[in-house]
């Protein structure tokens, strides 16, 4: 286990492998772990990165305090995760590297290229809302705090959401889920979604000027596999990838074809260019 200390508390992270640097970003109410298997692929021998997957704050196993970011004053909000992530790049002195963020950490990495394009080098999203209106109508319920505390009042209204939602995901997508809600606080499980909720970047995409790449499962009924569309037509040339087996996890539903499919991105010197 490692972390940092930033202002607003420890950012707990995990890293593997050597070479050249990776950061993965989890989703809402998840935790690193949901890399895991990933990040041992993608630190393979054959593969030779330094992968380094993070725990949002309010989440997994960093501080659950106010989590506002220095100049940003929006808790447990995507700018603030923006301004995480840089602060954890600048402290562990990586000067640029590749992001690949899963659902909310999707959109916290397109959100961070175009605010420092310059410390990314290519930009990956995996089952990632580009507009809030994509999401679950459940997951856009979570985001009013009267809703949030009365879920949290009665924990099984919680579990029997969630029951409905993975009805159709593995046991260990389930297992993983239930296990890191646990490790949620209230104001991180109701603002980050309430603030995903409410963000469109499809005018930004047309200033992503660098490599991006959508993956998305046919079968997600968290997030609508239509925002991959969204991708490719706000950036005009990112590459995107249909998993036709996946539902919100691909990277756990077919992860042989998941981890293929984002290292031939990143070791591709291509770019179409606008």
């Amino acid at each position: 286990m490692s972390s940092i200390v930033t202002e607003q508390g420890i950012l707990h992270y995990e890293s593997i492998g050597r070479g050249q640097p990776i950061i993965l970003l989890h989703g809402w109410i998840n935790s690193w772990d949901v890399w895991r298997d990933s990040m041992i692929a993608l630190a393979s021998e054959r593969r030779s990165y330094r992968v380094y997957a993070l725990d949002f704050w309010g989440f997994g196993d960093s501080a659950k305090g106010n989590g506002t970011a220095v100049g940003s004053g929006q808790p447990f909000q995507i700018s603030s995760y923006v301004e995480m992530v840089h602060q954890f790049m600048d402290t562990l002195g990586i000067l640029s590297a590749p992001v690949a963020g899963h659902s909310m950490g999707g959109t916290v990495a397109l959100q961070l290229a175009l605010t420092y394009p310059d410390r990314i080098k290519k930009v990956a999203v995996v089952g990632s809302p580009i507009t809030g209106s994509s999401l679950n109508p459940f997951l856009k319920l979570a985001g009013y705090g009267w809703i949030a505390e009365l879920v949290w009042r009665y924990p099984f209204m919680l579990s029997t959401i969630m029951r409905i939602l993975l009805a159709g995901d593995s046991k260990k997508v389930r297992q993983m889920i239930f296990r890191d809600v646990q490790r949620t606080s209230i104001e991180s499980f109701f603002r980050s979604i309430g603030d995903l909720r409410d963000t469109d970047l499809r005018k930004e995409l047309e200033h992503l000027d660098l490599p991006a790449l959508g993956i998305y499962g046919k079968k997600d009924n968290i997030v609508s596999p239509s925002n991959a569309d969204l991708l490719a037509k706000g950036t005009g040339n990112a590459q995107v990838m249909m998993m036709d087996k996946s539902r919100h996890f691909p990277m756990t539903d077919e992860p042989e074809k998941f981890v293929n499919t984002l290292t031939q991105f990143l070791s591709s010197n291509s770019y179409p260019g606008k």
